[in-house]
């Protein structure tokens, strides 16, 4: 669903299909029938937009196979999906029964998170909309915070490099702009706007930035508009997650942990 800013640009709205289990393409076919398609009937919308999860599997199968390519933009098309994002987050397995650690692996540090990212880039800029000014691709904050040592910190910054060059270079073979930006989480080396900033420091700001989950703002204590203020002035935000946080104003209370009991989940 595309909205209006009030000065003038596009605004691409849509939801992630992380949510929803997929690790190979006909997964992936099917969720648009089952989810996407329906969702733009209610909505009585021509179009609407989904930012797609594809696990490294898929990623690298599309990549690789021109038809399979073709055959996914042609079910987006005919379903009257868009998708000018990919949440390129969680590798592989983000449904499987044992999830948090292994979410952040490989990391920044490792040559296949930066080879999964630039295809997922490639991907991304065929199946853009010939109208969308440029496309996101969301990412890890780095790495789990620890353990994080100076070799660990100078692989990271080099395979940032070589991500912003393969970005122009794509850009160059395609025309079309697809920008990275790394989603500060709690836990990992990047929680904050404010570690954003620091870590981030030097980057390429034309094709490196931030993805704002709104989520994580509030479980790390940030006010969306000084945080949105302090990128402001370094990095650029080239995606915004808007999803919730469970609020308790009383924690402690034998009541509130009781309801938040409820929202545990199995997987750890």
């Amino acid at each position: 669903m595309r909205l209006r800013h009030r000065d003038g640009t596009t605004v691409h709205l849509a939801y992630c299909t992380n949510v929803h289990a997929a690790e190979d393409l006909d997964g992936v076919l099917a969720q648009l029938a089952r989810y996407g398609e329906p969702v733009r009937e209610r909505l009585g919308a021509d179009r609407i937009g989904l930012g797609l999860w594809l696990a490294a599997p898929v990623v690298t199968a599309l990549a690789a196979d021109r038809s399979a390519l073709d055959l996914l933009r042609k079910e987006l098309d005919l379903r009257g999906i868009e998708v000018v994002t990919l949440n390129a987050f969680p590798y592989a397995g983000f449904h499987a029964p044992t999830v948090k650690k292994a979410v952040y692996r490989p990391d920044w540090t490792e040559r296949p998170r930066l080879d999964h990212t630039l295809a997922c880039a490639r991907v991304l800029a065929e199946l853009l909309p010939p109208d969308a000014a440029r496309g996101s691709v969301s990412t890890l904050p780095l790495a789990w915070r620890t353990p994080w040592t100076p070799r660990r910190d100078d692989l990271a910054r080099r395979h940032l490099d070589l991500l912003s060059q393969g970005l122009a270079a794509l850009n160059a073979d395609t025309g079309r702009t697809v920008r990275v930006g790394f989603e500060p989480e709690p836990g990992c080396l990047i929680e904050t706007t404010g570690q954003a900033v620091a870590r981030l420091a030097g980057a390429d700001p034309e094709r490196l930035g931030v993805c704002v989950d709104t989520c994580h703002l509030a479980v790390a204590f940030e006010e969306p508009g000084p945080a949105l203020t302090r990128l402001a002035a370094a990095l650029p935000v080239v995606k915004t997650q808007a999803s919730c946080a469970v609020h308790a104003g009383r924690p402690a209370d034998p009541a509130a942990r009781a309801a938040l009991a409820a929202f545990a989940e199995r997987r750890v």
